[in-house]
């Protein structure tokens, strides 16, 4: 099948230039392009990948179930999950239109099928949060110790994990971090703070900045790490499979990763009164819409930005 041959070729040609994580998204495409075929007892083809197909593959997609130990049927996927398929197939789709695969150079309806993408939650730590890890006792615990040490230091300098994985002490100068971000190719300088270089000061007889371990292990340990210091706060997620409302309930604790950090420096950096320019430069994010989304206004910080820009509330004198 030329279709999964190309889409094999495009993995690995672009295996050495994308995060891992970004191209294992193709292969779930696959898998779902080779169910719909089982289903349907049709091939898919590039030529017949119109409108009408993307249409019944959305479909498909939303109609499709898992059943558990109990024998509970609910849905395999969830539209936000959907709308990340679809959107991929778009771009591979772009791909072979642009290295002259006939049949999509013929057929692009495909780019007129519209991808409805829901508002996700943002999950952040706020600043009484943020404050009971930095102050958790970890003495006799040197697994959280060294996580709780990684985990903050990314909340108060915005990196990636990618990044903070990669860091030397060459890119540390002058109490300013400056490196390429694996991400985007992008040269970064982020200004330490106190909570930053605190961390950094404390592993400098080491000969890597900091212990950081693998990512699925520090995710492990960040929720570990969060449900002791107690952020257990109940969280509602809601996603939907078509129209089906699928509401679950979560401890904090449970929906906090590594990721989490970027969004709490963010959303900290915000509510202590720095712009969103400032932030972002900072952070990395060139696109105001893709960084708005990891952020939230808070009440905090509405009090903050007014009072940086009209000053303290006073007692005042009502003149009649």
């Amino acid at each position: 099948n030329l279709l999964y041959e190309f889409m094999d070729r495009y993995i690995m040609e672009h295996e050495a230039t994308r995060e891992p994580g970004s191209l294992t998204v193709y292969k779930y495409v696959k898998t779902h392009l080779k169910a719909y075929e089982d289903a349907n007892k049709e091939k898919v083809t590039f030529e017949g990948m119109d409108y009408d197909f993307f249409n019944k593959l959305n479909n498909f997609l939303i109609k499709r179930t898992k059943s558990d130990k109990q024998g509970k049927i609910t849905p395999m996927l969830n539209n936000t999950t959907i709308a990340k398929a679809l959107s991929t197939l778009k771009t591979f789709l772009g791909y072979a239109r642009r290295q002259g695969i006939p049949g999509v150079r013929f057929n692009e309806g495909y780019r007129d099928f519209p991808i409805r993408r829901e508002k996700l939650e943002v999950i952040a730590l706020d600043q009484s949060e943020f404050d009971a890890i930095i102050n958790l006792d970890l003495t006799d615990n040197k697994r959280l110790e060294k996580t709780r040490d990684v985990f903050c230091f990314a909340c108060a300098t915005g990196l990636r994990y990618s990044d903070v994985a990669l860091l030397r002490r060459e890119h540390i100068s002058d109490n300013i971090i400056t490196l390429t971000v694996k991400k985007t190719k992008s040269e970064l300088t982020v200004p330490l703070n106190y909570i930053s270089a605190s961390i950094l000061q404390k592993y400098k007889d080491q000969y890597k900045p900091l212990p950081v371990i693998s990512n699925q292990n520090l995710n492990y340990a960040i929720k570990d790490l969060c449900k002791l210091a107690g952020i257990d706060t109940p969280v509602e997620i809601v996603r939907y499979s078509g129209s089906k409302r699928i509401v679950t309930v979560y401890p904090k604790y449970e929906l906090i990763h590594f990721h989490t950090a970027r969004k709490t420096f963010c959303t900290l950096s915000l509510e202590k009164g720095m712009s969103a320019e400032e932030v972002m430069e900072i952070s990395g994010h060139t696109d105001y819409k893709s960084f708005k989304r990891y952020v939230r206004v808070t009440e905090k910080r509405k009090k903050v930005v007014m009072v940086k820009a009209w000053g303290e509330v006073a007692q005042l004198k009502i003149v009649s």
